[in-house]
């Protein structure tokens, strides 16, 4: 189902709570609310959507990428810049790290881990700063 995006900055300043599988439907709704907002948006997390679950989801390549209780475990290469969030209005400045190192599970909860660059690491540290109630 798409989801109505979540403005209320009151609620995306909460710390999200780690997902169950109970919450698979929170992933499908993930999923359908990124596809409806492709052209505005790379990547979701649980709390955009209204749901205080520690899920992220992000457009990498040809496909959706779904994250459940990731955990950012190494960080190298700082750098500035600037971003924007479906749920803000405006462009604000922050820090990123260039690599990063990644362990989650997976929509059928299997343990992951993984290794990304660029881009695509920028977009996940921007939703699971969403998890912890951070607001760039």
């Amino acid at each position: 189902m798409i989801r109505e995006i979540c403005r209320d900055t009151r609620l995306l300043r909460k710390k999200s709570v780690p997902a169950t599988k109970e919450d698979a439907e929170v992933i499908r709704d993930l999923r359908d609310t990124l596809r409806a907002n492709r052209e505005h948006c790379v990547g979701m997390a649980a709390n955009m959507i209204g749901v205080n679950k520690r899920i992220i989801i992000f457009s990498s390549d040809i496909m959706d990428i779904v994250m459940v209780n990731p955990r950012i475990t190494k960080k190298t290469d700082p750098y500035r810049t600037e971003e924007s969030c479906l749920s803000l209005t405006g462009v604000r400045k922050t820090v990123r790290y260039d690599r990063i190192e990644v362990t989650w599970l997976d929509p059928d909860f299997k343990p992951r881990k993984g290794s990304f660059s660029g881009f695509t690491a920028q977009i996940i540290q921007h939703e699971c700063d969403h998890l912890e109630g951070i607001i760039i």
